[in-house]
């Protein structure tokens, strides 16, 4: 394999894991919020709801 494929796949092997961890934190974060619970408990009972 050439040298470019292999220190691309070691980038991608080692930072790319960094960076999709650090976005599921964000997310994590974003959706854990105390100020949103209204939010998603309105939710949560939608499909419950009669239109």
């Amino acid at each position: 394999m050439s040298d470019t494929y292999m220190a691309l796949a070691e980038f991608a092997q080692s930072w790319g894991l960094l960076y999709f961890v650090a976005v599921f934190v964000v997310v994590l974060l974003i959706v854990m919020r105390p100020s949103q619970k209204q939010r998603y408990d309105q939710a949560a009972r939608l499909p419950l709801s009669e239109d």
